[in-house]
């Protein structure tokens, strides 16, 4: 039996993605009891429902899925279509950009375009807990959603995240710790590593981990974002093919004007000499 009432059941890739797996070792089972001639009767009715439920979860995160627009004003959303395009065509894409550029929060609306969440969470990694409930804020208000539904984020003593959440934002020492219990990721479509080149233990950990892990999970996409010039090594770690690279979209970072004023040492405001010491002068200054 390749499938348990092939007229009545679902199709399992219409399933979550954290459910496939699981589903087909159940419907393997099945298959193998039956072949016994064992009462299948209970088990096939009972995985039937659970394919089911898993099957209408999917087809209700499709109906809730935004079509978000970018922030015009940051300097990704000036890349936005060729970021598209390297996120679509390849398994891994590098994202270069300073402080400012926009790349923490507008990556996984770009994803969202695509039609990526549904089938899975896009997960977004963050060095620090502040930062991650920070981002997951800035996402969710952009979405104009509440934190904790289409948006959510999971930080240790912390999990706002719900049946109906796409954008999973967390410290990477979660997504880290979750490849205890998931060894495939099956949970996440989508991972996006920001602010990579802190290079933390966790980090590191998780780009060799992820990297074992790609030619299992052809259907995962990896982002990793830097804002230093790092990115050719993150490139030449993932790539496998010298003919087909990892793809680096620079983006330029948000400038801002800066007015420079000097204040020597041993001099008022009005350029009167005075008796100062570099201690006062600071203060001063």
């Amino acid at each position: 039996m390749d499938n348990p009432s092939p007229s009545a059941a679902p199709d399992i890739s219409s399933a979550m993605l954290r459910d496939q797996f699981r589903l087909r070792q159940q419907r393997k089972r099945i298959a193998d009891d039956e072949k016994r001639g064992k009462d299948i009767s209970d088990k096939l009715t009972r995985w039937n429902e659970t394919l089911q439920k898993s099957v209408d979860l999917r087809a209700t995160r499709l109906r809730s899925l935004p079509s978000p627009k970018l922030d015009a004003e940051l300097p990704i959303a000036a890349r936005q279509q060729e970021i598209a395009d390297a996120i679509r065509d390849h398994q891994v894409v590098v994202v270069s950009g300073a402080t400012g550029s926009g790349k923490s929060t507008q990556l996984p609306l770009i994803c969202l375009q695509l039609g990526l969440g549904v089938g899975g969470h896009i997960g977004h990694t963050q060095p620090r807990r502040i930062a991650a409930r920070g981002v997951s804020a800035r996402v969710a208000e952009q979405l104009g959603t509440r934190v904790g539904g289409l948006v959510g984020y999971k930080i240790r003593f912390g999990d706002q995240t719900g049946p109906e959440t796409m954008v999973k934002v967390m410290t990477d020492g979660i997504l880290l710790a979750e490849t205890g219990s998931d060894r495939f990721l099956n949970g996440y479509e989508v991972i996006i590593i920001d602010e990579a080149h802190e290079r933390s233990l966790n980090i590191d950990f998780l780009m060799g981990y992820i990297k074992r892990l790609l030619p299992k999970r052809r259907d995962l996409k990896l982002i990793i974002t830097s804002a230093t010039i790092d990115t050719q090594k993150f490139a030449d770690h993932f790539t496998t093919d010298p003919e087909n690279p990892v793809p680096i979209i620079d983006v330029e970072g948000r400038t801002y004007p800066v007015d420079i004023q000097y204040r020597p040492v041993g001099f008022d405001s009005q350029g009167n000499e005075i008796d100062q010491d570099m201690e006062s002068a600071t203060v001063a200054a």
